[in-house]
């Protein structure tokens, strides 16, 4: 290979990562939401729905207000329970945001419209959106 086709294999391979790196952030802003995004959406939607993928221990301790709890972990056995929201939106929380990534993928995969909220409960609470603790009613 002449020093020409070495340098056309490397702006070929760099294209390639680049364009690579660029479709995931484009799949991936289109299943992420911010903390900001999804408290003005909740003001103007009714019909969304808050899940939290955390622990029941998590949950207990601190939760935005009346969303249903499924850990992430029994999600894909519970998944039948979400079954009545499949026409609506569903943003999905976790702490920071992880646990919520792979829920949000799962329920996608299952037909559901579901938005990863960036940062969970921790952004929501750095931009001191009201959360709730204690027992569930």
């Amino acid at each position: 290979m002449n020093k020409k086709q070495k340098n056309i294999a490397v702006i070929v391979f760099v294209v390639t990562v680049v364009g690579y790196i660029m479709a995931q952030q484009m799949m991936n802003s289109n299943i992420a939401i911010s903390a900001k995004d999804a408290y003005s959406q909740l003001q103007n939607d009714t019909s969304i729905v808050l899940l939290d993928v955390r622990t029941l221990e998590e949950h207990i301790g601190e939760r935005i207000g009346n969303t249903p709890l499924i850990p992430v972990h029994e999600l894909e056995q519970r998944i039948h329970e979400l079954d009545v929201y499949k026409d609506r939106t569903i943003i999905v929380y976790c702490r920071s945001g992880n646990r919520s990534g792979s829920a949000t993928k799962l329920l996608r995969e299952k037909g559901f419209h579901a938005l990863n909220m960036l940062g969970g409960i921790r952004q929501w609470k750095t931009e001191k959106f009201p959360i709730v603790s204690g027992p569930i009613q």
